[in-house]
């Protein structure tokens, strides 16, 4: 049987992080089916940092409590350096991070990934085997990647993690996804991310056409329903896990989404 791997990215924009709270979250939603979790590294007021301080403690919080697949981002608007954007990948536990692969607006900023910014994430991500989800938010970053990938090395299998719905990106609509997809080549893996979220027809139409990878959480949407906006993580999670299971799939286990993508065993 098929497994899809659901992603929790739990800390919306400049949301406080307490990572108590944080963890008992994550680790319900690992209960619920998640099998990869996402976090930014943030100061306890939401504000990106190159001090992981907080990123640490939480996943350890977490790790305590499950074994769910740790995802670095190296992401996000801010004054950061790609150097600095990197230093949550020093943190042994990490086996998978976020590689942005180019520039773009996320409403009214501009997000800066040079050529030499993925040059650097990649290389990075391979000298310590972490596996890359490579953040596209336009067709034209898979060629950015491609380019890249002719340069130096990355893990197989490659992952793109398409991304819908920021305002100067790609649009959530079913032509848009088609033509995302019809340009990921045919041996790399891909999911998504549907920024804005208000509905499940999208994450749904996503996974029937294949995604390995769905994400789901507050940094995206809080939306369960037409009325409700979700308290907790965890309910979004146990909502993808029911829609994945209503298609007759399965979602994927922390160590199913190691396998499907190759994770090499944590360094600490």
């Amino acid at each position: 049987m098929r497994k899809v791997i659901i992603s929790v990215a739990p800390v919306p924009g400049p949301a406080p992080v307490d990572p108590d709270s944080l963890a008992e979250d994550v680790i319900r939603s690992v209960a619920k089916g998640a099998g990869l979790c996402h976090l930014h590294c943030k100061t306890r007021e939401g504000k990106l940092t190159p001090n992981t301080d907080v990123l640490v403690e939480s996943f350890e919080k977490i790790l305590a409590g499950t074994d769910v697949v740790v995802q670095a981002s190296t992401g996000g608007v801010s004054d950061m350096d790609i150097r600095q954007r990197c230093f949550p990948l020093d943190y042994p536990k990490v086996e998978s991070a976020s590689l942005n692969g180019g520039t773009t607006n996320l409403g009214e900023a501009v997000y800066i990934n040079s050529f030499d910014d993925i040059r650097y994430c990649a290389k990075a991500c391979y000298d310590r085997q972490i596996t890359p989800e490579i953040e596209v938010f336009d067709i034209g970053m898979l060629n950015n990647i491609r380019v890249v990938a002719n340069e130096q090395p990355f893990r197989d299998p490659i992952l793109y993690n398409l991304v819908f719905g920021h305002q100067g990106g790609m649009q959530p609509t079913m032509e848009a996804l088609h033509a995302f997809v019809s340009f990921v080549p045919k041996d790399h893996r891909w999911g998504v991310t549907h920024f804005g979220r208000d509905n499940w027809t999208f994450l749904a139409a996503a996974i029937a056409m294949g995604a390995t990878v769905v994400r789901i959480g507050f940094e995206d949407s809080p939306y369960l329903d037409p009325q409700t906006n979700a308290r907790y993580n965890w309910q979004l999670v146990e909502r993808l896990a029911d829609l994945i299971r209503a298609m007759g799939l399965e979602p994927a286990t922390p160590e199913e989404a190691r396998e499907i993508l190759n994770i090499a065993p944590r360094r600490g």
